[in-house]
């Protein structure tokens, strides 16, 4: 039977540290849900940060999800293999005047946000460089300064109108529920970084266009990131996926677990002796 006649779903982990609890629990969550809708889930290795993704990592999380009892079609989809598919998004969304050069610095930009942050509670954008002449872009663009490109926002939320996030909650079984989308709150997010061809929001958005995805769950840290996905869907005219957020599991502490945190991985915990049959039990699987 061919992919494309079932619901797909995808686990997309970033190979910069090690897997953790939360990962296992996102994993399984998927699978879960794929099972019940007859679906598959698909593994996708979300390298875009090549400082911090390393091959070490992107072998640990193979490692890690079958030792979980997880599964999934071949050929996994390696984003750094792909730049040139999110370049031509960007292309298109740089021809049509949607996104634009910003060289501001992080301290520039932290010292005139007015204090205001966004949803992940980073400084908002105050548009300094939107205002920029195109004389004046050209001249930073050929002198080399470091830029990235980031999304008009009151542009495209005219363009787009009302947009809306289709959302499944909390079973397979339920009927999706329509809510509307709150990209403004973004202010003029990044949309190609200065290291790297691409940005999250816009690499997601691509790789789950060409891999069909019909189907997105992922943690409540992402809740708010739907708003960006749901706009350049409809600003480069890709279908929607319906999404679900599950709940994040958290340490001792209640924060969320973190591999910048040092949270005890899937790899440790089976130098413990822990076995899968454990951790899908404690997780409730």
């Amino acid at each position: 039977m061919s992919l494309s006649s079932l619901p797909i779903f995808r686990f997309a982990p970033s190979p910069n540290g090690l897997l953790h609890l939360g990962h296992a629990y996102s994993a399984l969550y998927t699978e879960r849900w794929a099972k019940a809708m007859g679906g598959v889930m698909l593994l996708r290795i979300e390298d875009i940060d090549t400082v911090r993704c390393r091959p070490e990592f992107v072998a640990a999380v193979f490692e890690d999800l079958k030792w979980l009892g997880l599964s999934w079609p071949e050929p996994v989809r390696i984003q750094s293999q792909h730049f040139d598919d999110y370049r031509a998004a960007a292309d298109q969304l740089r021809a049509k005047g949607l996104i634009y050069p910003c060289f501001c610095s992080r301290a520039e930009i932290r010292a005139t946000s007015g204090g205001r942050t966004d949803p992940d509670g980073a400084p908002l954008y105050p548009g300094t460089c939107r205002h920029l002449s195109a004389d004046e872009r050209m001249e930073n663009l050929r002198a080399g300064r470091p830029v990235q490109w980031r999304l008009d926002m009151n542009q495209v939320i005219e363009k787009t109108k009302e947009i809306s996030i289709f959302e499944a909650m909390p079973s397979p079984t339920d009927k999706p529920v329509c809510r509307p989308a709150d990209p403004g709150r973004w202010g003029d997010v990044v949309i190609v970084r200065k290291d790297t061809p691409t940005s999250y929001h816009l690499s997601v958005v691509i790789d789950d266009a060409i891999q069909g995805v019909t189907h997105v769950t992922r943690g409540m840290d992402l809740y708010a990131a739907t708003d960006i996905h749901v706009l350049l869907q409809a600003l480069l005219k890709l279908e929607s996926p319906i999404y679900t957020h599950h709940t994040l599991i958290v340490g001792e502490d209640a924060e969320k677990l973190s591999k910048s945190r040092g949270s005890e991985s899937l790899a440790g915990l089976r130098a413990l002796g822990i076995t899968p049959e454990d951790i899908r039990a404690q997780l409730g699987f």
